[in-house]
């Protein structure tokens, strides 16, 4: 682990010394590239020096307290040495963390998709409200939030909505919320007061580049039509809505969000990128059965990941046996905790699988 630290550590100063090259900088290509292995790798290098330091410490309290006679000095010395020892210890951990394989998707963009599962409208509305939790959500790390597609019905509940979120790092948080979500409640179209549960599958996939999928033409039918929906401008005015079906796969993507024929397109291409993007990523998890097994549901798609119990109050990740009694802020976008204790449970599956190796 040091001997790849120390070589992090070289390559640290290389890129500093390269970002300062006059010929680096008028390339922006070039330098936006450093900037982002620099910014990678700064959290590393940071956590190393401080390390580094706390042993030289350690090594200088020890070397005083031999040769101290005074007690009040060395009792200082040694509380010295134990918050360094101590350091050292937390530091370690934190840079093995560091160290790990990092994803390449999780500075990512993602594409969410969400659709009603069992439950009929009652599955419907429920979608709809786990949309505008993560609408919260990402409104809170200040991401922005782009609907692509939407099939609503009239009380309120969305059958499937399927919208972008920018920002930086969102597959790296967002990737935990994959599966199938449950709810526990008393639909309001219920008049005995039953408890019924309903399910919705999340899929989140990370936006691809057209360097990632390579689309040809030939295998895609693009239809246009006019947008339906609860009225508005342009719809059902325009031939602004655009279908494309592609016939290897059989996927069909559907985007009318849009007053434009071309930003509909646009949309839809990325749509289907992701798509394929995120087949191709399902094939490199399954080629690496165990690795994906390590993880923390982040890849099958039909695991029940998540009951979240409307009478009780509580929510409850079943991948992590985690649950919490603050369903009304949970609803309301607050899912930080619950995400960090996944990212927690996948750091340390896999520095166990490390550990055996």
């Amino acid at each position: 682990m040091f001997d790849k630290l120390d070589d992090l550590l070289l390559r640290y100063e290389d890129i500093m010394n390269e970002l300062n090259e006059p010929n680096v900088v008028s390339d922006q290509e070039r330098f936006r590239k450093l900037m982002k292995e620099q910014s990678d790798l700064q959290p590393i290098v940071d956590a190393y020096k401080e390390y580094k330091k706390c042993k030289e410490t350690v090594e200088e309290s020890l070397m005083m307290l031999e040769e101290e006679s005074d007690e009040e000095m060395r009792e200082m010395l040694k509380e010295e040495l134990n918050d360094a020892k101590a350091r050292i210890e937390e530091l370690e951990h934190t840079l093995k963390i560091l160290l790990l394989p990092k994803d390449p998707n999780d500075d990512k963009n993602v594409i969410v998709e969400i659709r009603a599962g069992a439950g009929g409208d009652e599955a419907a509305l429920f979608a709809a409200e786990i949309y505008r939790m993560y609408v919260h959500y990402a409104e809170s790390r200040r991401w922005k939030v782009e609907l692509m597609e939407a099939d609503e019905i009239g009380i309120g509940g969305m059958k499937s909505v399927t919208f972008m979120i920018n920002g930086q790092g969102a597959y790296s948080v967002m990737k935990y919320e994959s599966g199938v979500h449950r709810v526990q409640r008393v639909p309001e179209t219920e008049s005995g007061g039953r408890i019924h549960t309903s399910t919705i599958t999340v899929a989140v996939m990370p936006e691809a580049e057209e360097v990632d999928v390579q689309i040809d033409e030939k295998d895609i039918r693009i239809d246009v039509m006019r947008a339906s929906g609860n009225g508005g401008q342009c719809v059902n005015t325009t031939d602004s809505a655009v279908r494309l079906t592609h016939y290897p796969t059989g996927i069909v993507v559907y985007s009318q969000t849009e007053k434009s024929q071309l930003q509909n397109k646009a949309k839809a291409f990325a749509l289907l990128r992701a798509k394929l993007y995120d087949i191709e990523c399902q094939k490199a998890h399954d080629a690496e059965a165990e690795a994906r097994r390590s993880q923390i549901g982040t890849g099958d798609r039909s695991e029940k990941i998540r009951t979240y119990n409307f009478p009780q109050g509580r929510v409850t990740d079943h991948r992590i046996g985690l649950t919490l009694y603050k369903l009304d802020k949970i609803m309301n976008g607050d899912i930080q905790e619950i995400i960090d204790a996944c990212i927690a449970a996948d750091q340390a599956a896999k520095l166990a699988k490390m550990n055996e190796e």
